[in-house]
C-alpha cells in the first residue's frame, strides 16, 4: 500500500467519524483545505522533474478524487440521517382519527318555526312575513284596541321615537297580528269586484317584542298568528284545525284539547286553548298554548271586508313556548344565551 492509498483510507476514516456537518467540514480542511495534506502534495510537485510531475500528479489527482468522493458520500449520509430524524420527530399516526370540522345545526327555535310552517302548509295555509317595526294603527287600532288599552303603554310596548309618512307612531311589533290585517287587505284588494273570494288562510310567524323578561318570558320572542276567514267558517273549524296541528306538532294523538273562555279586543267570542298530555312527564297537566277567537267585526272591516258576509277565526301561539314543551326545556333564556353545550343537542 503506497502513501496515497494510506492518505485516502485516513481521510475516509476521519470522514466516517464525523457525527455532524461541522465535524465533517473540519475533517475536510485537514485534507482538502489550503494547508491540507492533499494540497501540500500538489504543491510538492514543483520540485519534481517534468516526467515525475506527470506521473505523480496523475496519482495525486486520482487520490484527491477518491477523498472528495468519500467526503460527498459522508455528507449525503449525514443529510439522510438528519432527514430521517426530522421525519421521525414529526411523524403522524395515520391510524388516529383526523380533526373534523364541527357539524352545524339549526337553532331549536328555527327548527320549531319551520315545523309549524310545514304543518300549516300541508293544511293549505300561506305563510306571511312582514315588518318588525310597525305603525300604531296596525299594531293596535286595526285590531280593535282602544286608545287606553294597557298594551299601548310604555310598560308593555317598545316604541320607536319616530313616525311614518302619515304621522303614525312606530313601535316594535308586540305580536305578529298586524300581518293578518296586511295580508287580508292585500287579499281583499286582489279580489275586489269579483263575485267570489277564496278563503283567507294564512299564518304569520316571526319575532315580536314586549317589555318582559324572566325564565318563561323574553323581551324578544317568537309568535305565530293564524287567520282563516271565509263565508262559512266556524269555531268547529278552529277546533278541528288546531287539534290536527297540535297532534302533528307533538307527534301524538294522546293529548286532549280544551277551549277556556277569555277576552281579546280583536276577537269575540274569545278563548284560551289548553292541551293536556295523556302520558309523559307532563301527563295530567293542562298547559296553555294559544289564544284564539272569532275575528271581531270591526277587525274584519279594517281588513276591507264586509263582516255581514265574511266570518272567521284567529289564533296566536308562542313558538318559544311550543319549543319548550316539545324539547323539555324549562328556562326560555337557554334558547338565547348562545351556549353551544345546549344548542349542540339539537343538531
Amino acid at each position: 500500500m503506497n502513501d496515497l492509498d494510506q492518505l485516502v483510507q485516513a481521510a475516509q476514516a476521519d470522514f466516517n467519524e464525523a457525527a455532524a456537518p461541522a465535524d465533517l467540514e473540519n475533517a475536510k480542511a485537514r485534507y482538502l483545505g489550503k494547508a491540507g495534506r492533499v494540497t501540500e502534495l500538489l504543491k510538492g510537485l514543483a520540485a519534481l522533474s517534468p516526467e515525475e510531475k506527470k506521473t505523480r500528479g496523475a496519482d495525486i489527482n486520482a487520490a484527491k478524487q477518491r477523498v472528495e468522493a468519500a467526503l460527498n458520500a459522508r455528507r449525503q449520509a449525514l443529510a439522510d440521517a438528519e432527514l430521517q430524524a426530522q421525519l421521525k420527530a414529526e411523524a403522524l399516526d395515520v391510524t388516529l382519527p383526523g380533526r373534523k370540522r364541527g357539524i352545524a345545526g339549526l337553532h331549536p327555535i328555527t327548527r320549531t318555526m319551520e315545523r309549524i310552517e310545514a304543518i300549516f302548509g300541508s293544511m293549505g295555509f300561506d305563510v306571511a312575513d312582514g315588518p318588525e317595526i310597525e305603525t300604531d294603527w296596525y299594531s293596535f287600532t286595526a285590531l280593535n284596541n282602544p286608545e287606553n288599552h294597557p298594551a299601548r303603554s310604555m310598560q308593555d310596548t317598545f316604541y320607536v321615537d319616530m313616525k311614518d309618512a302619515e304621522g303614525r307612531w312606530l313601535n316594535l311589533r308586540p305580536h305578529t297580528s298586524p300581518m293578518q290585517v296586511r295580508y287580508a287587505q292585500a287579499h281583499a284588494k286582489k279580489y275586489e269586484g269579483q263575485p267570489n273570494m277564496p278563503d283567507i288562510r294564512v299564518i304569520a310567524p316571526g319575532r315580536t317584542y314586549r317589555v318582559d323578561s324572566d325564565a318563561t318570558h323574553s323581551p324578544m320572542f317568537h309568535q305565530v298568528e293564524g287567520l282563516w276567514i271565509g263565508e262559512n267558517v266556524s269555531f268547529k273549524d278552529l277546533k278541528s284545525m288546531y287539534l290536527d296541528f297540535i297532534q302533528a306538532f307533538f307527534e301524538t294523538t294522546e293529548l286532549k284539547l280544551r277551549f277556556r273562555p277569555s277576552y281579546f279586543p280583536f276577537t269575540e267570542p274569545s278563548a284560551e286553548i289548553d292541551i293536556m298530555f295523556e302520558r309523559g312527564p307532563l301527563k295530567g297537566r293542562w298547559l296553555e298554548v294559544s289564544g284564539s277567537g272569532q275575528v271581531h267585526p270591526q277587525v274584519v272591516r279594517n281588513m276591507g271586508l264586509d263582516p255581514e258576509r265574511y266570518i272567521g277565526f284567529a289564533f296566536g301561539s308562542g313558538i318559544d313556548r311550543l319549543a319548550m314543551l316539545r324539547y323539555g326545556v324549562s328556562d326560555l333564556r337557554l334558547f338565547f344565551e348562545g351556549d353551544l353545550r345546549f344548542l349542540s343537542q339539537f343538531k
